[in-house]
């Protein structure tokens, strides 16, 4: 069937590029530092000295990237116009003790991290990705992107209770993946085996974070493919369009009237208290050092932060059309209809009059509609990096994002046009 005419499906199908290339936090940054390195920013290490001058600029740390653009002519006390999102998702990661295994299966000793729907995980051809650290304390990115683990579930023969009672798993005892056969562990096998994968000498690391991901690819979905099926939406989605946005930013022949950043953070799904989370110093020093590199003094700083805006950009809940009594009565957000605005009067969101004001001028600008959500009051409301930020860094902050469903699946569901007009709004935004 022809597709219909809708909206340019170019940034979806990027999007899609984004999402396989980046299993993990460590692969997702330095995809989205090839991008901006095409766009003309360079890489600046925290150990260096600063300067001050025009153009693009990046932060690596971990699993979290932070990049800003410098226009002529911007001031010491210039404000910022921030892009915040997050890097990581629910998922399985590996443990510092991997080799295990029972009854003639090899397996691998995995930690749940985050809140994943842990059904998801199951019977899913998993491979396996992340950070290596050696000897010298150099790091190399691995991937193993085709079929190596699995978590088998139970038959139904053998637990006749599952359809009346529903499914229960345990964490520790259902949830480890087989790899192989063979009834002797040897410790060090995983290694060994990413070792080879990687090209590292044979016992050079000592370190490693590593998690597991779906092989399947993200793919277009239903009859006229309007929706999109892919791991990590929550928040790669984000991500990419943040990436986009102050790509295109950089790249206009127009200067933008405040300095765009993208700040892309790690460990959201489990506090993001660290030093590469929004919880730590890494946003407000980046920050701090792009107004002192510029001859400003505390003073100049204290203006830029007065006058600097954050859209805290995360996935947020559609209309679920098996749940709608779950959802606010009033406020049923739906694929395709644009970004959302969240709203939480509790403060699980940082959203306020005067961020709906700023995030309407956006989208009114960048001709893109959008949608309000607020959760039901008899169900807890989730948060965001949106609070931390304004919290920690007095930063005026706006909590918006792309609507999906089965958020924290394996596999999250979100309208195809939905990305673009994200990315559209966040462009507009960034542009001031």
């Amino acid at each position: 069937m022809t597709e219909p005419a809708r909206f340019d499906r170019g940034h979806t199908d990027d999007l899609m590029t984004f999402l396989a290339a980046s299993p993990t936090p460590y692969h997702a940054v330095a995809t989205a530092a090839e991008r901006l390195e095409k766009a003309g920013f360079r890489q600046v290490t925290e150990t260096d000295a600063w300067d001050g001058t025009k153009g693009g600029k990046y932060v690596l740390r971990g699993g979290a990237i932070i990049a800003w653009y410098v226009p002529e002519g911007a001031a010491p006390h210039t404000p910022f116009r921030i892009v915040g999102a997050h890097t990581d998702s629910p998922n399985l990661r590996v443990k510092p003790l991997p080799d295990t295994g029972a009854h003639g299966w090899r397996q691998v000793a995995v930690e749940i991290y985050g809140g994943p729907l842990l059904n998801s995980w199951l019977d899913r051809d998993l491979g396996l990705a992340g950070r290596l650290t050696l000897r010298d304390g150099s790091t190399r990115l691995v991937v193993v992107d085709r079929p190596l683990l699995r978590v088998p579930q139970l038959a139904i023969h053998l637990d006749r209770t599952v359809t009346a009672d529903g499914l229960k798993l345990d964490k520790q005892r259902h949830m480890q993946p087989v790899w192989g056969l063979g009834h002797d562990v040897r410790d060090g096998d995983l290694i060994a085996f990413l070792e080879e994968t990687a090209g590292v000498p044979a016992g050079e690391v000592t370190g490693w974070d590593l998690m597991t991901h779906s092989v399947e690819p993200p793919a277009y979905l239903g009859r006229d493919r309007e929706l999109l099926a892919g791991p990590r939406m929550d928040n790669l989605l984000s991500v990419h369009a943040g990436t986009a946005a102050l790509a295109a930013v950089a790249s206009s022949s127009s200067q933008p009237a405040s300095i765009p950043v993208l700040a892309a953070f790690d460990h959201e799904e489990n506090g993001s208290q660290s030093d590469t989370g929004a919880d730590g110093p890494l946003l407000g020093n980046v920050l701090e050092r792009s107004v002192f590199a510029r001859g400003g003094s505390y003073e100049d700083r204290a203006r830029a932060f007065a006058g600097t805006v954050c859209l805290s950009s995360d996935t947020g809940h559609a209309v679920h059309p098996n749940y709608a009594e779950r959802h606010d009565p009033t406020h049923h957000p739906r694929v395709n209809g644009g970004p959302i605005l969240k709203v939480n009067v509790n403060n699980r969101y940082a959203t306020d009059g005067s961020g709906r004001a700023e995030f309407t001028a956006a989208c009114e600008a960048a001709d893109v509609p959008f949608q309000s959500f607020v959760s039901n009051n008899s169900m807890p409301c989730g948060t965001t990096i949106g609070p931390i930020t304004a919290a920690r860094h007095g930063i005026r902050t706006v909590d918006i994002g792309v609507a999906i469903l089965s958020m924290h699946s394996v596999r999250e569901l979100c309208g195809a046009d939905d990305p673009f007009l994200l990315a559209n709004a966040l462009t507009t935004f960034l542009e001031g």
